[in-house]
């Protein structure tokens, strides 16, 4: 059984199709690129995984359970995590205190972080910012975190509630490229270990054909190809698209 199926997704606002029928899989511990040109319907997909939006029509399959429709909290709690483009985390607290956070929003026991409240899984934060490279930073302020440091506190937050799905929106967009490929080895390095399906959207072309397992493209809301790398890079309905979009592969990327 998938981890995750969704079946015939769709979304209209007025008389735009945003998302036509897209259907596909994802499987425990693999990472499952979504692509495609400004307005194809990528942001639309997430958010009716995620539960910001309700589908018009389709069905989207979370471990054996109907979750369209549901709210995203809901969402999250059935363990589906999510990142975001411009990464989110409270900037007025440490590195420690926002995994923290997300700890005790899991537990259903967000109180104010003061006093002894601030040892409350005070050691599971740290393995988490262990896992992710922040063990030393624990303490800063998050203020203070270069922006691909924040992007992985947000990857720690988003693992707090022990996610089965993770949901990653532009995961390296405003990082350095050193700093991309490193956050996606780490991504696809969790994933595997723990056996967490991931879906991420992502514009940069090396990224998805270095660290991806398989490709879906979308065009004008509509799935015009899925598969591995070389099987994406090579069709040419979608280098119509990229290129249309002025986005052409790199003559690395054309070789076999």
């Amino acid at each position: 059984m998938s981890l995750l199926a969704v079946t015939k997704l769709m979304k209209s606002y007025g008389g735009v199709h945003a998302v036509r029928g897209v259907s596909f899989s994802l499987a425990e511990g693999e990472v499952l690129a979504l692509i495609g040109p400004n307005g194809a319907g990528k942001s639309t997909c997430f958010n009716m995984l995620n539960g910001q939006i309700k589908p018009d029509v389709g069905s989207i399959v979370f471990r054996g359970r109907e979750i369209a429709g549901l709210t995203p909290r809901q969402v999250w709690a059935l363990g589906v995590g999510r990142t975001f483009q411009i990464a989110a985390a409270f900037l007025s607290m440490t590195v420690i205190e926002n995994v923290q956070v997300s700890l005790l929003s899991h537990d259903g026991a967000l109180w104010s972080l003061t006093g002894a409240v601030k040892k409350r899984r005070r050691a599971e934060a740290l393995e988490l910012l262990d896992r992710v490279g922040l063990a030393r930073q624990a303490e800063r302020a998050c203020a203070e975190l270069a922006y691909g440091d924040v992007k992985r506190l947000e990857l720690a937050m988003a693992l707090a509630n022990e996610p089965k799905l993770l949901l990653m929106d532009e995961p390296t967009a405003g990082m350095a490229p050193l700093e991309r490929g490193q956050l996606m080895d780490l991504v696809a390095r969790i994933a595997r270990e723990r056996k967490i399906g991931v879906l991420f959207t992502e514009h940069d072309m090396d990224i998805v054909f270095e660290h991806a397992d398989r490709i879906m493209v979308l065009d004008r809301g509509s799935l015009i190809a899925e598969g591995d790398a070389r099987f994406v890079r090579d069709n040419p309905a979608v280098r119509a698209v990229y290129l249309g979009e002025g986005l052409a592969f790199s003559q690395q990327e054309a070789q076999p």
